[in-house]
């Protein structure tokens, strides 16, 4: 069902949607007038997602009052040093109620950056945001979580506020590119799509820090939930490799099965019978390691978050070195095929995961501060989440940097 263009904005800051606007000047956007000044609390505003997000933010929208939520207050003040303007720090602990409560009072949006999601207990961010009712968007890569987090939509509507749940690069983006292909093949009217396929490779860690390498040393503990002509199957993490073409400045790379949200989401919301998720890094023997320890590490030891931290820890000093010499490329693929054997592609890729995961996330922000989703609890390719006529806005600032970005090729 698709969302028209008169829903309204449920922020503490109310307002009828506005469609979507840039200012005169590319690099800046002009929010409605009622929300350009909004309070935007990034919780992990000190890290390597969230502070790209901030800087994103502060950039396109200078009216905007950006919050860096966080630990440490050295690393906060740095943030806000180095952001200057309308920045603030607020010092929050996201695993505590009554400080994330308080932090969220006087708040219009919440971005939750603070990761890894994977084995977290519970959504206490978004829970504290539907109690003090504040719109909500948060960059999480975990299918279990965000599972949690779609059983407080009904409780997000009662308190009228929006929310979005894996909002960032991956999954996030590449949620809004498969709906684009699915909904562009069915308004075409050339056969049904059977088979979306998600590819990822990002060079070493991307830049992205310590909780990147801890989100992917803990997916090796999961099963792979993949779907087969709608029955969903159970595969080995790390398994069925293949070589993908990534195009223009990134090339092929070998790709292997991980457990990833936007799986089952795109099957359920987007009606696709297959789907399945593969990603990839470089240089090559991060890849043998990456097979070594599911091969070899016990299940229990990559579920357990304590001990994954510890080596992550052992593993750091290496990876930074490391990705002095990779760099940080990342690139997307979403492939769809289709009843007739018609076949397209989306494709997007940037020099720099640590930009690109912020103005992604920041694109997110944006549309939520716009109106275009409805109150409860959505992934990226439900119309609710994103409007459909706002997905194209959210694509060309997502896509903002990109060294190639293609759409139904």
């Amino acid at each position: 069902m698709e969302v028209m263009a008169g829903v309204s904005l449920h922020l503490k800051t109310a307002v009828p949607m506005a469609c979507a606007t840039e200012s005169s000047d590319p690099s800046r956007v002009q929010l409605p007038e009622k929300t350009r000044n909004s309070r935007v609390l990034i919780l992990g505003g000190t890290g390597r997602v969230g502070g790209s997000t901030a800087i994103t933010l502060s950039k396109l929208c200078p009216d905007l009052c950006v919050v860096i939520g966080g630990r440490n207050r050295e690393k906060g003040a740095a943030m806000v040093a180095t952001l200057g303007g309308n920045t603030q720090f607020s010092e929050v602990d996201v695993n505590n109620v009554k400080s994330l409560e308080a932090a969220l009072t006087d708040v219009d949006l919440v971005v939750h950056t603070a990761g890894p999601f994977q084995q977290a207990e519970k959504c206490t961010v978004l829970e504290a945001a539907i109690q003090t009712k504040t719109a909500y968007v948060d960059v999480c890569d975990d299918t279990t979580y965000a599972r949690r987090a779609k059983s407080f939509k009904n409780r997000a509507v009662a308190a009228n506020i929006p929310a979005i749940t894996t909002g960032g690069i991956y999954p996030g983006v590449s949620n809004v590119m498969a709906a684009e292909l699915v909904r562009t093949a069915r308004s075409e009217n050339k056969g049904e799509p059977e088979r979306l396929r998600f590819y990822y490779y990002t060079a070493g860690t991307g830049g992205a820090g310590p909780t990147i390498l801890a989100t992917s040393f803990l997916l090796l503990g999961e099963e792979v939930v993949a779907y087969n002509k709608g029955e969903k199957i159970k595969l080995k993490p790390y398994s069925g490799m293949l070589n993908i073409d990534f195009g223009r400045g990134i090339g092929k790379r070998d790709v292997y099965l991980l457990n990833l949200p936007e799986v089952s989401s795109a099957h359920e919301v987007l009606g696709v019978p297959t789907v399945s998720a593969r990603f990839g890094t470089a240089p090559f023997f991060w890849n043998w390691g990456m097979l070594a320890m599911t091969s070899l590490l016990p299940v229990e030891l990559l579920r357990d978050r304590r001990k994954v931290q510890q080596l992550v820890q052992l593993f750091d000093p290496v990876v930074r070195a490391v990705d002095g010499i990779a760099g940080e490329r990342v690139s997307m693929r979403v492939d769809l095929e289709c009843s007739n054997e018609r076949n397209t592609v989306g494709i997007f890729s940037h020099r720099r995961l640590s930009v690109s995961v912020g103005t992604a996330t920041a694109a997110f922000a944006l549309a939520v501060l716009e109106g275009s989703t409805e109150p409860g609890v959505w992934f990226p390719e439900e119309p609710e989440g994103i409007a459909v006529e706002a997905r194209e806005v959210l694509l060309k600032r997502a896509t903002q940097g990109t060294i190639n970005f293609v759409m139904n090729k």
